[in-house]
């Protein structure tokens, strides 16, 4: 009985050590907060700086669980098939994920992407804008920041299932600012 006492033990200073170490998202960015900072690589391997977009056009900045999956493939595409109207709008739009550069390039590549991919390995990015993870704590959260020409966030658009919905809201938001 001893023993059993002492694992449990073991395992429960385990789990305290393992969960303090961990990074924990900073406080979610909101409406009405300017966007930090960061520079990481696109999926040509340049680093991408967010100072020559934020502040000087209006932008989307979506956060996506992983390359070449069944949602992300339709949000990716959907992006592509109105990257018109965010080019009428003057709108950048960047997409986000901790896939490597490689994995970006291949994708983009796949599906003729026309914008920015960014890898986000570390999820330092993330993680500064406070994104949540979904379904249990188990996957890397979908979120899309609309960015005013001002680097302000004007609405945030939050679903994991409605992938496509991203578009349709980002689109609206940018046309109503």
């Amino acid at each position: 009985m001893r023993k059993y006492i002492y694992l449990i033990l073991v395992i429960a200073v385990a789990i305290l050590i393992t969960s303090l170490m961990k990074k924990e998202p900073i406080k979610p960015l909101s409406v009405g907060d300017k966007i930090p900072s960061f520079k990481l690589k696109d999926q040509n391997g340049n680093l991408f700086d967010s100072n020559t977009v934020i502040g000087v056009q209006p932008a989307v900045i979506y956060f996506y669980p992983k390359d070449d999956t069944p949602g992300c493939t339709k949000e990716a595409c959907k992006f592509r098939d109105e990257f018109e109207v965010f080019t009428d709008l003057n709108a950048r739009v960047i997409g986000i994920s901790s896939d490597d550069v490689s994995s970006h390039k291949k994708f983009a590549e796949k599906y003729h992407l026309p914008f920015t991919l960014l890898a986000d390995v570390k999820q330092e990015v993330r993680n500064l804008f406070g994104v949540p993870k979904s379904v249990l704590g188990l996957l890397p959260g979908r979120v899309s920041y609309i960015i005013n020409k001002k680097g302000t966030i004007i609405y945030i658009f939050e679903s994991q299932f409605g992938a496509q919905k991203h578009i349709e809201e980002a689109i609206k938001a940018l046309k109503n600012s």
